[in-house]
């Protein structure tokens, strides 16, 4: 049996893609369309940072919708619930309280490495950000970026057709009331234990930190640059825009999707 032969991140020529504000369905659909263009060849291998149009509630693809999700709560406060691609658990979304990204990349970046290690592998760069903004943090198994105060941010990981996709959402800062609210299963974690405790398990960058959150993120992608060498300025292609706008309206936005696990 032959051993897959594992590519360093040097060994590519990485793109950075910064767009502006995007609906939730359409973000779903991007990482889609996106993993399937970098299997292809036709796209670059792409770290992309998110910018969201609205809240949101992203479930991981194999969890129930009822059971995370209070959809009274999220339709009383206007949140839109969507399921990626990906495993995982959900996340808790406000445009300019999380910092998200999404890496794509052909599979040889993780060949032969369990899900663990290849989560560790790809969020190495993110704990030596944190650690030049002064935060002490590390890689928690199997999808969790922790530090003393509390976790960071949560990952989440799917391969197909010879490339990989890990994006991570990270709490810059956070509504842990509304949180509450919407997530059940966070009422179950956190509910003898009140809306402080919450606070404190998800600690914010912004506490942590102290800086904006743009500050946050360009320090983030001068680390991705200096450890993984080099990362140019992309775009979005108008093709493939338009086939995620397609796809976030034919599949992502639609109630089969969102309660295929009602």
């Amino acid at each position: 049996m032959n051993t897959p032969v594992r590519s360093d991140w040097r060994d590519h020529a990485w793109q950075l893609v910064h767009a502006g504000p995007q609906a939730p369905a359409l973000h779903m659909a991007l990482d889609d369309v996106m993993l399937d263009d970098v299997a292809a060849g036709l796209r670059p291998p792409t770290l992309r940072v998110w910018e969201w149009a609205g809240p949101a509630v992203v479930m991981g693809r194999f969890q129930s919708l009822r059971n995370e999700v209070d959809a009274a709560a999220a339709a009383r406060h206007g949140i839109e619930v969507v399921r990626r691609i990906s495993g995982g658990g959900a996340m808790f979304i406000e445009p300019g309280n999380t910092i998200t990204y999404s890496i794509v990349a052909p599979e040889s970046l993780v060949a032969g490495m369990s899900f663990e290690e290849a989560y560790a592998h790809m969020d190495a760069w993110v704990i030596e950000a944190l650690a030049g903004l002064g935060i002490e943090a590390w890689y928690q198994p199997l999808n969790d970026i922790a530090s003393p105060a509390g976790k960071i941010a949560g990952a989440a990981q799917t391969r197909r057709r010879g490339a990989v996709l890990h994006h991570v959402t990270m709490a810059y800062d956070i509504d842990a009331a509304k949180m509450l609210d919407v997530l059940r299963i966070g009422r179950e974690k956190l509910s003898d234990k009140g809306t402080t405790s919450a606070a404190k398990r998800v600690d914010p960058l912004r506490s942590q930190t102290g800086l904006p959150r743009a500050e946050v993120i360009e320090r983030m992608v001068e680390t991705f640059r200096r450890r993984h060498g080099g990362l140019v300025h992309g775009r979005l292609h108008a093709d493939e825009l338009g086939r995620a706008q397609a796809l976030a309206r034919e599949r992502f936005s639609t109630p089969g999707w969102t309660a295929l696990l009602p």
